[in-house]
């Protein structure tokens, strides 16, 4: 009897300091909002009404604690991407994966713990697409006392890339399951909110970044489009990338660079032209549109001081054609970390986990062929053949609690067939998927080793993917089927980027690296919000450790509650999910 009492005063104890520990404290209150772009005005949904959400600026190894009170129509999580979050899955943010959505009325607070991160991350909705409006950056500074390793800059500005649709993103969501197939792309990109002055209606509030000639400006570009990779350039000046997704890279000086949706990319401007007004740009970059896809180019002005007649037009960067890969992959494997004795890496060298994992885009049969997709199918994704479902409640919760049922652990090692991935045609059996809700277990400090195969089932495509609670090494990347004798043996092990989100490119390869030392349940998936809800995703539980400091935290006392999700009716989602064997796995506590 003293035992048990002893762990509930514990756990409440647990409770009390989760809740009132001193940590830096925001409010992030989700409402809609009237916004006017391209000549319409709608209501958008906003955190604290602003678009794009505020900026949050943080110290390396600082704890803060969010609440966020959802006071919009929708259910809705909030991840905060790129946080590592250690042994805390419980305020990831991930939709029926590490929780339950917060419902329309209901506040959750989020503690967010940072650890390694320095430079730029940033924050968004976790739940459909309500990322199209719910999102804002994450500055990161170095540890009081510590600086930069590069000359400070003279300002620092976040460049926050996006997209803008006329339709309520809602029923976007809504046409895209209904149809069953593509679904519509954005009418226009924006950067800081603003389409710039190459769209109807937006010269006016075209953002511009003024400087002065001399100084050096550190741009922090997040690309938070719902479902497009940009390249990006500045007229007349190149840039130096010195970080991505919050690890520092070896200075690269470029006059373009492609950046996938979640990605970011700290880089220097020097403001060492002519006096004049510059466009900074960015438009699409992709292989599988077939000439369907938003084509235009967002626009922003450079302007510099000083008195002068600036060019009319502002002078426009070039830009490589919406597809060219070659650009696209050349540039994802020039990136290096900066692997010095201040910022030391640790590959792994030793692994305990090889993984292989293919990237599809995929079909399946609607009654009477009524869906809008190839052959009146349905589009899905998958990663070894396995598109996700999301179940009733969320993963972490029945894991936690050792809830049967909610999901199995069979998740494959490996694709269920080889064959020629990126053969131009391939049998169309090979698209149908199967459907469920799959983990895959990590033993706790194991070594990983993760090999994303790019297939060309239905259509070829890049895939940018995104790992949840750890960042990770990229040590190889090449066109075509990945050969396990030959390709290995380029790996880069010396000085490979750390990444939280990368691209696998179109037919090709990208292998990954990292330990598995951050128990919980994390969510890893293609950051093309589409790809998403169409099932390329997968769930990764790390076990705990030994030790306290080793096991994963106890759960909020304010986890939010699954509500019963809302009914789709149309027959094109009147598939059956494959039956098996589930078999539920508790944590160990």
């Amino acid at each position: 009897m003293k035992v048990y009492i002893s762990k509930i005063l514990g756990f409440l104890l647990s409770l009390f300091f989760y809740h009132c520990q001193a940590y830096p404290h925001y409010k992030f209150v989700v409402k809609e909002v009237p916004y006017t772009r391209l000549c319409n005005t709608k209501n958008i949904l906003t955190v604290n009404g602003q678009y794009p959400g505020p900026t949050l600026y943080v110290h390396k190894g600082d704890t803060i604690a969010v609440d966020v009170y959802n006071r919009g129509k929708y259910n809705i999580t909030i991840h905060w991407h790129g946080v590592k979050q250690p042994r805390n899955p419980w305020t990831d943010g991930a939709a029926y994966i590490t929780q339950c959505p917060i419902a329309p009325g209901a506040k959750f607070r989020q503690k967010i713990i940072l650890t390694t991160e320095e430079g730029t991350l940033w924050w968004h909705a976790h739940s459909d697409w309500l990322r199209a409006t719910v999102y804002g950056a994450m500055i990161i500074y170095p540890k009081l006392g510590t600086s930069y390793p590069f000359a400070k800059p003279d300002a620092e500005i976040p460049i926050l890339l996006g997209d803008w649709w006329i339709q309520d993103i809602v029923e976007v969501v809504d046409e895209l399951f209904l149809s069953g197939g593509e679904g519509n792309y954005s009418n226009a990109f924006t950067i800081n909110g603003q389409p710039g002055d190459l769209y109807p209606c937006s010269k006016q509030d075209t953002f511009r970044l003024k400087v002065e000639k001399g100084l050096t400006y550190l741009l922090r570009i997040i690309n938070s489009a719902v479902q497009d990779m940009l390249f990006f350039s500045i007229a007349g000046h190149n840039v130096t990338l010195v970080g991505s997704d919050a690890s520092y890279l070896k200075p690269l000086e470029r006059s373009f660079f492609v950046i996938s949706p979640g990605q970011t990319f700290d880089v220097l401007l020097e403001a060492n032209q002519s006096p004049n007004h510059y466009y900074m740009a960015a438009k699409a970059y992709t292989v599988a549109a077939k000439g369907v896809f938003d084509n235009t180019t967002t626009t922003a002005i450079v302007e510099y001081s000083g008195n002068y007649t600036p060019s009319s037009p502002p002078l426009f960067p070039y830009l490589p054609e919406y597809n060219d890969s070659h650009a696209a992959v050349n540039f994802t494997g020039s990136l290096r970390s900066l692997a010095d004795e201040e910022h030391p890496i640790n590959v792994p060298m030793e692994i305990n986990s090889h993984l292989f994992y293919t990237l599809s885009m995929n079909t399946v049969l609607c009654p009477n062929n009524s869906c809008s997709g190839p052959n009146g199918t349905r589009i899905l994704a998958s990663v070894n053949n396995i598109s996700l479902v999301d179940p009733k409640i969320d993963i972490l919760e029945a894991y936690y609690y050792c809830i049967p049922g909610v999901f199995g652990t069979w998740f494959p090692d490996f694709p269920p067939l080889f064959y020629n991935f990126t053969a131009e045609d391939l049998p169309m059996n090979l698209e149908i998927p199967t459907l469920a809700t799959e983990v895959k277990i990590l033993e706790y400090n194991s070594t990983v080793e993760l090999v994303f195969q790019g297939t060309n089932l239905l259509l070829g495509s890049d895939h940018p993917m995104h790992l949840h609670g750890f960042s990770f090494y990229v040590v190889g990347v090449g066109v075509g089927d990945f050969d396990n004798e030959i390709d290995p043996l380029k790996y880069n092990l010396v000085d490979p980027p750390l990444s939280n989100t990368i691209i696998v490119p179109v037919d090709g390869w990208l292998a990954i690296r990292f330990k598995a030392d951050n128990p919980g349940v994390w969510f890893m998936h293609c950051h093309f919000d589409r790809h998403m809800v169409w099932g390329m995703d997968a769930v990764f539980i790390v076990k705990n450790g030994e030790s306290p400091d080793t096991k994963m935290s106890i759960p909020p006392s304010d986890m939010p509650l699954c509500r019963k999700p809302v009914p789709i009716t149309s027959k094109c989602l009147s598939f059956s999910i494959k039956s098996s064997i589930r078999r539920s796995v508790c944590s160990t506590l």
